[in-house]
């Protein structure tokens, strides 16, 4: 039975030797003939010893293992450990973990509304995704989960969390985490609910000063962005806007790719290096800068990830926003989706993605031009009485005083920003300043 699997493992290893030889050959053409020509490749070197050890392994989980398995599913096993063994983000995926990767890239499931990854024992929160259980219940970018319904995540896959995780609206789950901030351990009760991610959404913060916020970058991601600066053209005069990609986990990275587009004109956006010919692309802005350069701060956090990193990367490095915030967290690969069978695939990290100016984000994330942590302000007694010129009797009035503009501070002064979203409000000081800049006549001298 032995040198039966041994010799199944040889030829299954031959063949996809011999497949892969056979893709290297091309035809060039001349103008006097045709001739299939034979790239050079090292000879493979068959890892007998290794595939005996492999094959005794096999002989012996099977024949031993306290329950009967089937030789499937112990190949699926070996798969899935093979991919579990490169990176955090390779996996195997069945039919069901392909329609879970589906629907969160369309942005509809069941489920709590998390981005994970797998870290030591533990599973790791990317990022919470806007208006979901996840964030409702403060869950926050960097939190470890370490029990799913009562089962220690120690040795689960991610798609094996997610099955879990996902399921019908309204049924319970049971998690417990360890803070990020402050290591306390939580135990949590979450209702699941229909997870409908609204990708972008936008409004103005005071007059001139439009917000954008970009949740996910989904197929219809890009088309939505466009939509969104159009609605605020069309209910206001846009002088500056800040893009929020806080606790964005990415997506597409096409989608991202396109969104960048939207607001340069020129110039690359990205680039990946791979081992493949096909990871080898480079993607450049097309003209067209739909602000017409007016000012651009972008807003990043711990939880901005992947294809959000590379929004505002090439944005940064293109010299087309100002970066806000703290460093990103560090996802610079991309993974490719290959089918194996009509039911199965492999999700494969293929090719690392690189800003214009060539920095990898791999393990180190965008680090922003202003560092502002997140901070809770608490308000003063706003009752203190404050003495002013305007406040003593008798005081000269100023005749060139512009009502207006007073009403205006007054309005912004008041304004509670501050205190809600102290990351946002200093976002909104910078654009203020970056407009007021670019505002100031220059002399010719």
């Amino acid at each position: 039975m032995e040198k039966k699997l041994l010799l199944s493992l040889i030829c299954v290893f031959c063949l996809t030797a011999q497949a892969d030889e056979e893709s290297q050959f091309s035809e060039e053409k001349n103008s006097t003939n045709q001739k299939i020509v034979k790239k050079e490749k090292p000879e493979a070197v068959l890892p007998l010893e290794d595939l005996r050890v492999f094959a005794e392994s096999f002989k012996r989980i099977r024949s031993s293992y306290v329950d009967e398995i089937t030789d499937q599913d112990l190949l699926v096993f070996a798969v899935k450990g093979m991919l579990a063994e490169l990176d955090p983000h390779s996996a195997y995926l069945d039919k069901e973990a392909i329609k879970d990767f589906e629907e969160s890239t369309t942005g509809n499931y069941g489920g709590l509304g998390i981005e994970i990854i797998k870290e030591q024992n533990f599973i790791k929160v990317i990022s919470p995704i806007d208006d979901t259980p996840a964030t409702q219940a403060g869950i926050e970018s960097g939190d470890l989960i370490t029990n799913l319904d009562g089962t220690s995540v120690k040795g689960m896959s991610i798609s094996d969390a997610v099955k879990i995780m996902r399921g019908e609206p309204e049924t319970k789950i049971d998690i417990t985490i360890i803070k990020k901030r402050s290591g306390e351990v939580i135990d949590l009760s979450l209702t699941r609910r229909l997870v409908k991610v609204s990708s972008v959404r936008q409004r103005y913060l005071e007059e001139g000063f439009g917000y954008l916020r970009i949740a996910q970058f989904q197929a219809r991601t890009a088309r939505e962005v466009r939509e969104a600066i159009i609605k605020l053209k069309d209910s206001g005069d846009l002088k500056g806007l800040i893009i929020d990609l806080r606790n964005n986990p990415g997506g597409i990275l096409r989608a991202s790719v396109d969104v960048a587009d939207t607001f340069l004109d020129k110039g690359l956006i990205v680039y990946t290096s791979g081992r493949l010919q096909e990871s080898q692309k480079r993607y450049e802005a097309r003209p067209g800068d739909m602000l017409s350069g007016i000012p651009i701060v972008t807003l990043v956090n711990e939880g901005s990830a992947s294809a959000s990193e590379i929004l505002a990367g090439a944005l940064q490095d293109q010299e087309r926003s100002i970066v806000i915030g703290t460093n990103t967290f560090g996802k610079g690969s991309v993974q490719t989706i290959i089918p194996i069978t009509e039911t199965r695939a492999v999700k494969l990290t293929t090719a690392r993605y690189f800003t214009p100016n060539g920095r990898s984000i791999q393990a180190e994330g965008i680090i922003p031009d202003i560092n502002v942590p997140r901070h809770r302000v608490t308000p003063r007694n706003r009752n203190n009485l404050k003495i002013s010129e305007k406040n003593l009797s008798g005081h000269l009035t100023n005749k060139d005083s512009d009502s207006k503009n007073v009403d205006n501070k007054i309005k912004k002064e008041e304004s509670d920003l501050i205190f809600r979203d102290f990351q946002l409000y200093q976002a909104l000081n910078v654009l203020t300043g970056l407009h007021k800049l670019n505002s100031k006549p220059r002399s010719n001298d």
